[in-house]
């Protein structure tokens, strides 16, 4: 019984991180945080890394934290928060630097109407070079607009 609540905490926590990653992105990202976020938004960046990058760090430092104290000194439920957040940062990577911004190869030529969709939404919120005036700042729900352009 206790495994399947840490599973519903873990998925919990996963769909959750969706509403972070569009608060985070609206408000600190396109925030007070800018000057790490802006390499992001200009035309092919030079370079391997973006200062964007850092923010890699910043949200695995929640999730690092999470693993380590509810495995210590027993395993307990923020190990499974820690697990939601990972598992949600894996499919931000998969998503966004593999899919969309194409960093690595490896769903070059997808077909499929959902990711479609997401990579749509996502060149609409690129579309802006400045923190002002953004839209799509989720990663996983975007309006169906950009899903029902692909037949």
């Amino acid at each position: 019984m206790i495994i399947l609540l840490y599973i519903l905490i873990a998925l919990g926590t996963f769909s959750i991180m969706e509403l972070v990653t569009w608060l985070t992105h609206k408000y600190v990202m396109h925030g007070f945080l800018w000057f790490l976020h802006e390499d992001h938004h200009q035309p092919k960046y030079p370079h391997v890394f973006e200062k964007n990058d850092t923010f890699f760090i910043i949200f695995a430092i929640p999730s690092i934290l999470l693993f380590y104290f509810g495995a210590v000194p027993e395993l307990n439920f923020m190990f499974f928060i820690g697990l939601g957040i990972f598992f949600y940062g894996l499919t931000y990577f998969l998503i966004h630097d593999v899919l969309i911004h194409q960093r690595f190869k490896w769903f070059k030529n997808t077909k499929n109407k959902f990711l479609l969709g997401l990579r749509k939404a996502h060149k609409v919120h690129h579309k802006h070079l400045n923190k002002e005036e953004g839209e799509c700042f989720g990663m996983l729900f975007v309006p169906k607009k950009y899903h029902n352009q692909y037949k």
